[in-house]
């Protein structure tokens, strides 16, 4: 009996092993992207390197003739520009009109508001502020003892006399005629402090806010002079709107 042994050339071997590397490669680049993507795997098929599926790809060419077909392990599919994202516009309710400086133009140049059109109304505003004496200075201002006088009268007349002033001190205000102001000023044992309130009011065009906050900055201001002798750590604080009415906007109050 005869045995024959068939042992390939080495050539033959090592193209068989190429053909059946490349039919192995091809089958896994057919099979492979569809089961990542029923699994999700999303980023399963980037894994390769981009120059080992070009060279497959030319080596499949050369053997079959043609160029495999495209499918997610030889490119990436083209990724959709996305829009830059607008910003978000902030909207107001119907007929709400915007907040906006009146004091300055379109240009940005500080200007005087011109009120002609506006209607004759009755206009309140009331303001406040506090004046921390510290207990020494408290005392004196209590007992009347200050040296210059009686503390509470000065600052009362200088608050007045300070809203009638206002449109003098704050540049862009309007002259207006007072109608009525009043300066209140209350001793507060707990902090040892003078409470001030302020009052103006007017018929007209405009608004008296700053006139009355300018009375209670001025009465403030009197009372820090006054006893500045006595004590330096005196502090002027909160100097606030408290309440407005009349006007276009109508009332406001800050509780």
């Amino acid at each position: 009996m005869c045995f024959c042994l068939l042992v390939p050339f080495p050539e033959v071997q090592v193209r068989s092993q190429q053909l059946f590397s490349l039919l192995m490669m091809s089958i896994f680049r057919c099979i492979l992207p569809t089961i990542a993507k029923g699994r999700g795997w999303r980023g399963f098929a980037t894994g390769f390197p981009s120059d080992a599926i070009a060279e497959l790809n030319k080596e499949m060419e050369s053997i079959f003739g043609e160029s495999p077909s495209s499918s997610p392990l030889g490119s990436s599919p083209p990724q959709q520009p996305v829009p830059p994202q607008q910003p978000v516009q902030p909207t107001s309710a119907p007929g709400e009109a915007q907040p906006g400086l009146t004091h300055v133009d379109s240009s940005g140049q500080a200007k005087m508001v011109d009120v002609s059109p506006k209607q004759d109304s009755e206009r309140v505003a009331i303001a406040s502020c506090r004046v921390l004496l510290g207990q020494k200075a408290f005392n004196l201002v209590a007992s009347n003892q200050i040296a210059k006088g009686d503390v509470l009268t000065v600052a009362k007349i200088a608050g007045i006399t300070g809203a009638k002033q206002t449109s003098h001190l704050i540049p862009l205000c309007h002259n207006i005629n007072l109608s009525h102001v009043r300066v209140d000023l209350t001793l507060n044992e707990e902090d040892s402090s003078v409470v001030i309130e302020g009052e103006a009011t007017t018929i007209g065009k405009t608004g008296v806010e700053m006139e009355a906050m300018t009375a209670v900055a001025i009465a403030g201001l009197t009372v820090y002079d006054m006893c500045k002798a006595a004590s330096k750590d005196i502090s002027i604080t909160d100097i606030c709107l408290q309440h407005k009415s009349g006007g276009k906007s109508g009332s406001w109050s800050r509780n």
